[in-house]
């Protein structure tokens, strides 16, 4: 019997740049809003800039964002908006009575409409690059969603109508999830349309990328990302410069700086940092962040 302890037997998850770019991210989902709302009810924006979801747990709603938007939502549907506008949540048809917001559990018998709200905080400034791909607002409807959709929405009734331990976590975890996989299910549907993540989803330029996020440290070339998509240098730099609006340089430093940042946060020192990201010298290393950031490295490890 082998008894090695640092045998792993898991995937290899070869080109998932996207979980390595959502792991330094490191978000956080705070739920803000899971209830019953019944009578004449109408729910506006919660914070405007924010990165927030709606799904509608039960019954049906219109959601009208001016100018963008204004129609029904089913059970099930999912909003995500990567910077929060003005909107407004009602019922379909005007109802009566006193706005009120009521634990699923002690309002079997009330007619009303389920809606969960969560925001989304992320944990580094590296997310306006990828939140300034996304569109001012994206719809996974219920009927396109698939088996993750299905089966997180059945999860969280489930826990609704059954509030008992911990939760406050499961809730929290379950909706994260649920950003994560509309966020996935919304790059799969529009490749062409998403700036930066197209990268991600490119079988080629991934590979590629992959390799940086891995090893940022090493001396990376034109030629040697190239070879790593099996492209030439011209058509790896095309293709890259098309998909995402950036060459394959401006990446990989950004890359590095926001690797950078999080190795600062962690509180590991500027010279330990430089060398991770591939920088021979710290004055070289120092200057590069501050023009990402505008913000010198030795003052982000004390924030």
């Amino acid at each position: 019997m082998n008894n090695k302890k640092d045998r792993k037997y898991v995937p290899e998850y070869e080109n998932d740049a996207l979980s390595e770019i959502l792991s330094l991210l490191n978000l956080d989902v705070s739920i803000y809003h899971n209830a019953k709302v019944c009578g004449d009810w109408q729910i506006n924006e919660h914070r405007l800039g924010a990165t927030c979801f709606h799904i509608v747990t039960l019954g049906h709603c219109v959601l009208s964002v001016p100018g963008l938007f204004d129609d029904r939502l089913e059970c099930g549907d999912l909003v995500v908006f990567p910077r929060e506008l003005a909107h407004s949540m009602r019922p379909e048809k005007a109802q009566t009575g006193k706005q009120r917001h009521l634990a699923f559990q002690e309002s079997e018998d009330i007619y009303g409409t389920g809606i969960l709200c969560g925001e989304i905080r992320f944990q580094h400034k590296g997310c306006r690059y990828l939140l300034n791909a996304l569109p001012p607002l994206f719809i996974i409807k219920y009927s396109q969603g698939g088996a993750w959709l299905q089966s997180l929405l059945k999860m969280i009734i489930d826990e609704n109508h059954n509030i008992s331990m911990a939760s406050k976590v499961v809730l929290d975890k379950l909706t994260e999830l649920l950003f994560t996989y509309a966020l996935r299910q919304y790059l799969l549907d529009n490749p062409d349309k998403t700036g930066i993540f197209s990268i991600y989803a490119h079988p080629r330029i991934a590979k590629a990328v992959s390799a940086i996020h891995k090893h940022p440290e090493k001396n990376w070339t034109l030629e040697l990302m190239a070879k790593e998509a099996m492209l030439s240098r011209t058509a790896f730099a095309e293709t890259f410069k098309a998909l995402s609006g950036w060459t394959a340089g401006q990446y990989l430093t950004w890359w590095r700086m926001q690797l950078a940042w999080h190795l600062l946060k962690r509180g590991e020192n500027i010279a330990q940092v430089s060398n991770k990201a591939g920088y021979r010298s710290e004055s070289s290393f120092s200057r590069a962040f501050k023009k990402i950031f505008g913000i010198s490295a030795g003052k982000v490890r004390k924030l």
